[in-house]
């Protein structure tokens, strides 16, 4: 299995189980300040981790062309997603909400396709829609009472949300070659800073330490380290690949709940697991190859020296070692099989 899918789909197993770990915490946090919280251990949590692995602060290496991107993707995900999504759920119901959520891997994959000119065969998009059934499946509201919504702005307030999370996937695709850690430290200090205000702001208080410890942990695992990963997937897969893989979060969320909270499954939960592994195998068996140029380029990122890396080095660094400088790739054509990755962002 490809490196970037285990990323992918292990970045949607920590986010999934983030929901069902936190509901172990027993409180009675309100959600916005929940959410703040969560990003915030996310963003605290991975820059200390940074500051450990380089042996204190260090530049973000980040070049002057990549920072608009970064902001952007901090901007819409951090900032106008989350706000977004917090004002659409108080005029709205959790059931519509929870379905409208899927429109997040579709309008992602629509950007990659449309905007950014991602490939994907039919094969991916197939894949694509039946991972999304799936997610619709198993968030569909198992009472058979409709919920009266209580304005066309709730639903309206989600799908934007919605669509700045895509926006925000696609601008992170585009920096996905530099330091995951800073880039999803960045994001989760920014959006945790953003929630927890606009919390305070709707009269929570500060939570005791006993409920705060666990919570800032919860979102270290299942919102910092899941979207390192996530940023590793893009890397290596683009956009819409990622995305799609990670809309998986719900079912492995859901997964953990009947394994851990011993919760029972319902026969959409099944129902939803079959369209998602039917998904998930179609992207799996995918295979993408033809005669391609790459355009010369020149970038830093964790490589060892393959086919698309063969350069001279300052001193003798052995091909089978994995280690990151800036380095240049010259023109080439070759035919081999490969993904939208970052060195693949070819037309077709």
């Amino acid at each position: 299995m490809n490196t970037s899918v285990i990323y992918a789909l292990a970045a949607a197993a920590l986010f999934g189980a983030s929901t069902p770990l936190a509901k172990l915490l027993g409180t009675e946090v309100p959600p916005v300040m929940l959410a703040g919280l969560l990003y915030l251990g996310s963003g605290l949590g991975l820059l200390v981790v940074r500051c450990i692995r380089d042996r204190g602060w260090t530049a973000s290496g980040l070049s002057a062309s990549e920072w608009p991107w970064l902001i952007g993707a901090i901007v819409f995900g951090g900032i106008l997603g989350p706000v977004a999504l917090m004002f659409g759920l108080t005029l709205t119901s959790g059931a519509t909400a929870s379905l409208m959520l899927n429109l997040e891997p579709v309008l992602t994959a629509l950007l990659a396709w449309v905007v950014f000119k991602e490939n994907a065969d039919r094969r991916i998009v197939l894949g694509m829609l039946a991972i999304i059934a799936g997610g619709v499946v198993l968030s569909w509201p198992s009472s058979s009472v409709a919920t009266q919504e209580l304005t066309w702005l709730g639903p309206l307030a989600v799908a934007f949300a919605c669509f700045c999370w895509a926006i925000d996937n696609n601008l992170t695709r585009k920096v996905s070659a530099s330091d995951a850690l800073f880039i999803a430290g960045a994001k989760g200090l920014f959006a945790g800073l953003v929630n927890c205000a606009i919390a305070f702001t709707l009269g929570a208080r500060i939570v005791s330490f006993d409920v705060l410890a666990p919570t800032l942990l919860i979102g270290f695992l299942g919102y910092g380290v899941s979207l390192v990963l996530f940023v590793l997937a893009l890397r290596g897969l683009g956009a819409a690949r990622t995305g799609a893989y990670f809309s998986t979060a719900p079912f492995l969320g859901a997964a953990i709940a009947i394994l851990v909270l011993g919760e029972s499954v319902s026969l959409l939960f099944w129902v939803a697991a079959a369209f998602m592994v039917f998904g998930v195998w179609l992207h799996l068996t995918e295979r993408h190859e033809h005669v391609h140029l790459h355009q010369p380029l020149e970038h830093a990122h964790r490589h060892t020296h393959d086919a698309h890396h063969q350069h001279e080095h300052a001193e003798d660094v052995p091909e089978e070692v994995s280690h990151s400088h800036k380095h240049q790739h010259p023109q080439i054509s070759h035919n081999h099989p490969h993904f939208p990755d970052i060195h693949h962002r070819h037309r077709h």
